[in-house]
This record gives structure tokens, sequence and C-alpha cells, in this order.
């Protein structure tokens, strides 16, 4: 570690201690050139994890984005703010495992996920986040999509 008084590389640890539950070491150090004292502060640098979108940009995994999603399908539905959070979360880790270790995943692939969510939580938020997700370009396909629910669900 570059000394920030005299910059010598020359330094010695005098201690270390755990910050934000392990994520974080910070280090108290000591220039053997010069004798300054200062502090450096280590942390895990993980690859984020990357959605792969339609024109095939990438951009960072935001689960504020997902859970704005899923809020706006389920507005003024009967669904609790946890199961919300669950279902977010479920598919976070869903996406995660889907990835393989590449640590991305393709918009579409996400967006079946969350359908495939709602559709067992709340036929409405489905039909909801089904008419932007799907991209309905008119009154029949909307139709269409409301009547294959009614098929599968008996109605």
């Amino acid at each position: 570690m570059r000394c920030p008084h005299c910059g010598s590389f020359d330094d010695k640890v005098m201690e270390s201690r755990t910050l934000a539950q392990g994520d974080c070491i910070r280090r108290r150090r000591e220039c053997l050139a010069c004798g300054y004292r200062f502090t450096s502060y280590e942390k895990i640098e993980e690859k984020p994890f990357m959605v792969i979108k339609r024109d095939q940009r990438r951009e960072p995994f935001d689960r504020k984005k997902l859970e704005r999603g899923i809020q706006r399908a389920l507005e003024k539905r009967p669904v609790s703010m946890t199961t919300i959070e669950n279902i977010v979360t479920e598919i976070e880790d869903s996406a995660v495992m889907a990835s393989k270790g590449s640590n991305e995943i393709e918009s579409t692939r996400l967006g079946e996920m969350v359908l495939t969510r709602l559709y067992s939580v709340d036929k409405v938020a489905y039909i909801r986040f089904a008419s932007v997700y799907k991209q309905f370009t008119n009154l029949e396909e909307f139709v269409n999509e409301v009547k294959q629910i009614g098929d599968n669900y008996g109605n």
C-alpha cells in the first residue's frame, strides 16, 4: 500500500478490524519510511448481475426496478407488501440460479418468471403486467390473453 504522505510502499499493519458484518476490513497502517499513520479499507468486489435487454444492451440487475413493476401490477389488489417482497426475492434468487454462474440473464426470461409468479398470485396483476411485457398492439391480443386465463381458470 502506497503511503499517502511520502509515497513509499513500505508499511506495516498496526491493527485490523472487521466492519459491516464481515463485508469490509479496516486496517490501520504505519509507513516504515516516514512514520505516517493511515487507514485502508478492503472489501470484496463482486461481479454485478446483468440483465440482457431485448436490443442486446446489458444493464445491472435492479431489484428496485423489478419491485416497482410488480407493485404497479398489484396496485389496489389485495396483496400484502410482504408477499410482494417475497415474490421479488424468489424471482431474484431464481434468476441468479438460472444464470448458471454467468451473472447474466435475458430480460425476456426475467419477464417470464414475473408472469409465472403473478399468474399464481393474482390474475388481474398478471394481465396488467402481461399487457406491458408482451407489448399488446391491439385489443384483440389483450382479449385473447384474458380468454386464455379464463379457460385455464375454469370460467
